[in-house]
């Protein structure tokens, strides 16, 4: 799948923007981490948890969270001169993983938020990307009091392909958040670099 890219013009240059998909479990910080570095008022289609839910929703862990998102959340930040990424946060639990295919259209590639204490909840979200071959990194958010890990432990835990990375951050800080998908940019880059040619290589 080839990365959309999105053209605008800005005075004597053209500015370029792609697509980043934001992933992970049920509360482990997608809405936060887009919020934070946004540079525009970020969007959010978050709905408050309901009794009805309860039943379908796994919310071991996070039974502070009081709410959700259903659809989307979708921020911009500029990473440098002429360059910006557009922010897509997918919905975390199961029943809403149907709006992940139409998400991931045209993605640059993807951060999976990982939370130490509830690991297995991005197995889905690392699943989702090596199947379609989109670029990802895995984003440990540090939460407090959660046991902390080192990135190959966190990499040999989850059984990632050799060469992805796994970064530790915090979704609050602007910096760390900014960090993190410059750390993706540069890998999907070199990804998609390498794909072009192998695809002219072939006879």
């Amino acid at each position: 799948m080839a990365p959309e890219r999105f053209y605008a013009d800005s005075g004597d240059s053209t500015a370029l923007a792609l697509k980043i998909l934001v992933a992970g479990g049920f509360g482990v910080g997608k809405t936060t981490l887009v919020g934070s570095v946004s540079e525009i008022r970020p969007l959010r289609t978050e709905e408050r948890l309901s009794e009805i839910g309860e039943s379908v929703d796994d919310t071991a862990g996070v039974d502070r969270k009081t709410t959700t998102t259903v659809a989307m959340d979708f921020g911009r930040i500029t990473i440098r001169s002429g360059l910006s990424l557009y922010l897509f946060g997918t919905p975390g639990q199961a029943r809403f993983w149907f709006l992940w295919d139409e998400l991931s259209f045209g993605a640059l590639g993807a951060v999976v938020l990982a939370d130490t204490r509830r690991l297995e909840d991005c197995f889905p979200a690392v699943d989702f990307f090596e199947h379609r071959h989109i670029p990802f990194v895995v984003a440990v958010n540090c939460f407090p009091g959660a046991r902390s890990y080192g990135a190959h432990d966190v990499s040999r835990a989850l059984d990632l392909d050799p060469g992805t990375p796994v970064v530790l951050c915090d979704a609050r800080d602007r910096d760390s958040g900014k960090e993190v998908l410059i750390r993706l940019v540069e890998y999907a880059g070199r990804r998609h670099t390498a794909r072009l040619l192998d695809s002219v290589a072939q006879p």
